[in-house]
């Protein structure tokens, strides 16, 4: 994984110095909130419903043991014991107190690790898919573009003030493990003729104007990417609309002027932007791709699992998934106990899961969009001792992919934007279906609930949705089906009218008894709704 050179750990530490004086200044009174709010929110720092929240950058979801005890640490020393993992491959404190920051940020720069633009109109987190680097589908690993972006966005001037946030996603395989196309640019690597490049996405995006982006271009040889990626957001920084923050995201300016008016443009601009000489030289990308070199496999890793303990078994068919090399595997563990916060973990379980990393995966973790994290280089013959102290921590919930494996923002219990509460939804779902044998009998089955029209738990893409909306005073609750973040993209539709917290699960379950009894071999739920629609499981949802 990449690690700072000079240049890198000089920013961060420059702009702690910077941010420590600016906290200074606003406690002491020289600076009001009005003054104050853009200068935190480019720090990462958001003033929630009860206190501020800080949320620290992940880049492209990897990080180390190092990196994730000192996460542990800031939980026990400066929050309530916990971290919350969200759907940008980042973490939330959630009771940070304002005078705290700068020590905070400190502490994270000793570890290579910031909070910069993960707020404000400029482009943040990079996410990618979890699995990159070790996926047995991907043409490329996907992450020293990832970082090679980064590096170009971070306080590149044009970009900071954008009008409106701006979210990019690389993946490198066919399968779509990161909702690529609901983000502002999707990039998917790709070769032609035996080229690496790249296929451009844009304007994809969820909130209260949900769209899937689409093609700009097919195929952009990698020399040319990041001149192309500048084309692009010249434009919309260009001609996107800043009286107006309701219709300022990238994806409102491609659906107004037209995709094909849009690449138009882009392919203007990318000529001129060509000819300024943006592109980094090869020696850069080169120096970035060999800090993503393959770790030291064992070639003589057996391959054989013994599956005996049943309830290990069950939890390996769920939660483990192919690498690419022979002997390994994939672990994704899941923060989505029966009842628990989804993405939510104690100091003790962040502090196991390094020790994991560090003893059994080369050092090296990944935290997903659906709000899990990810060992991503396991020895087969270490499963099981990997199992077992998971299992000791509460942390071996084998519900990969099933219906209680749910994304939720942190919704009205802590977010001052939000309408409803999502956790206790959530918590009360993931208790309705906690029967293992039923979840695995529904099968793949994406259930996300947002607190408000901001999407931040991304209900537009689930296979069921939910939506917290403001019901003259009182919570009410949205359904919809048919959603999907993956390759086959799609989004949800409503299907009528809202219910209350108790009737909203309710109707889930009406939902899903409803696929069960119409399903054909081999169908998940979203096969089921799109092969017979929205009507009956409308009929059987309102009766």
């Amino acid at each position: 994984m990449y690690k700072y050179d000079e240049y890198d750990q000089s920013i961060v530490d420059a702009r702690v110095d910077e941010f420590r004086d600016q906290v200074t200044r606003r406690l002491a009174g020289q600076l009001t909130e009005d003054q104050f709010k853009p200068l935190r929110l480019m720090n990462g720092l958001y003033l929630q419903l009860h206190a501020y929240m800080l949320r620290v950058a992940i880049p492209y979801g990897t990080l180390d043991s190092r990196q994730m005890r000192m996460l542990a640490s800031i939980a026990r020393d400066y929050d309530r014991d916990y971290g919350h993992f969200t759907t940008r491959q980042n973490l939330q404190f959630n009771w940070i107190k304002l005078e705290d920051t700068p020590d905070i940020l400190a502490r994270l720069a000793t570890v290579e690790m910031h909070a910069i633009q993960t707020s404000g109109n400029c482009i943040r987190n990079i996410s990618s898919d979890q699995f990159a680097g070790a996926a047995a589908d991907e043409i490329a690993d996907p992450r020293p573009w990832a970082e090679l972006i980064r590096q170009w966005s971070t306080f590149h001037p044009e970009f900071s003030y954008l009008p409106r946030k701006f979210k990019i996603c690389v993946i490198a395989a066919d399968e779509d493990r990161a909702a690529m196309r609901l983000h502002d640019i999707g990039i998917q690597l790709a070769t032609r003729d035996g080229e690496l490049g790249a296929r451009i996405y844009v304007g994809g995006g969820m909130g209260r104007t949900p769209m899937i982006a689409p093609l700009i271009r097919d195929f952009v040889p990698a020399d040319d990417l990041m001149s192309y990626l500048e084309a692009a957001l010249r434009v919309y920084n260009r001609y996107g609309r800043r009286d107006n923050m309701y219709k300022a995201r990238i994806k409102i300016l491609v659906h107004e002027i037209g995709a094909d008016d849009y690449r138009r443009q882009v392919e203007e601009e990318f000529v001129a932007v060509k000819a300024l000489g943006l592109d980094p030289p090869a020696a850069e990308l080169a120096r970035i791709t060999a800090m993503f070199a393959p770790p030291a496999f064992d070639t003589d890793a057996p391959d054989r699992v013994d599956r005996s303990d049943p309830d290990f078994a069950v939890w390996l068919d769920q939660n483990v998934v192919a690498h690419k090399q022979a002997g390994y595997a994939i672990v994704t563990v899941s923060l989505k106990p029966a009842g628990g916060i989804p993405g939510d973990a104690s100091s003790a379980q962040i502090d196991l899961v390094a020790d994991l990393a560090e003893r059994y995966s080369f050092d090296e973790l990944r935290v997903t969009h659906a709000q899990n994290l990810v060992l991503p280089h396991v020895r087969k013959a270490d499963l099981y001792a990997i199992w077992e102290a998971l299992r000791d921590a509460g942390l071996a919930e084998a519900n990969l992919d099933l219906i209680t494996d749910i994304i939720a923002c942190p919704g009205l219990d802590y977010c001052s934007l939000a309408n409803a509460r999502s956790i206790p939804l959530a918590q009360k779902i993931a208790t309705r279906f906690a029967d293992p044998v039923r979840q695995r009998d529904l099968g793949e089955l994406k259930l996300k609930i947002s607190g408000c029209i901001n999407a931040c738990g991304h209900h537009h893409a689930g296979h069921i949705g939910i939506l917290g909306v403001d019901k003259k005073g009182t919570e009410n609750y949205q359904l919809s089906l048919g959603g999907s973040g993956a390759e086959d993209v799609s989004l949800g539709k409503i299907t009528g009218p809202g219910f209350d917290e108790d009737g909203v699960v309710d109707a889930i379950e009406r939902a899903t008894d409803t696929y069960v009894s119409l399903r054909e071999p081999g169908e998940r739920f979203l096969d089921t709704y799109r092969r017979v629609g929205m009507q009956p499981f409308k009929e059987a949802i309102y009766g």
